[in-house]
């Protein structure tokens, strides 16, 4: 099989290698993890902090916007949907979690 492969042999580290270069780089990777922290997650967790906050504050007669841009009025809320108003004698049910934001009382009737 030696014919195929040619043989790999290790080299010695140069004997002018700083000492204490694994630190270095072990150091490197977690000051690159804490920053992907504070950039990405910590950010991220707070908006879903938020986001939960804000619907189990829901309450029956409020104006929300759902996740796919429809606006309405809160008619019944149930423990895991939401029955949405939309039109005359039009009601539509969804998921909680599907409301992206609580509107100001009165913006219905504005648009």
């Amino acid at each position: 099989m030696s014919f195929f492969i040619s043989q790999a042999h290790a080299q010695a580290a140069p004997a002018g290698a700083p000492p204490g270069g694994e630190m270095f780089q072990i150091g490197l990777l977690v000051l690159m993890f804490g920053l992907f922290y504070f950039i990405a997650i910590r950010p991220q967790r707070k908006r879903q902090k938020e986001h939960a906050a804000m619907v189990a504050a829901l309450a029956k007669g409020d104006e929300v916007v759902t996740s796919s841009g429809i606006l309405g009025k809160v008619t019944k809320i149930d423990d895991d949907y939401v029955v949405l108003s939309v039109a005359d004698n039009v009601e539509l049910k969804f998921q909680r979690v599907a409301i992206h934001a609580v509107l100001p009382k009165g913006t219905l009737k504005a648009i």
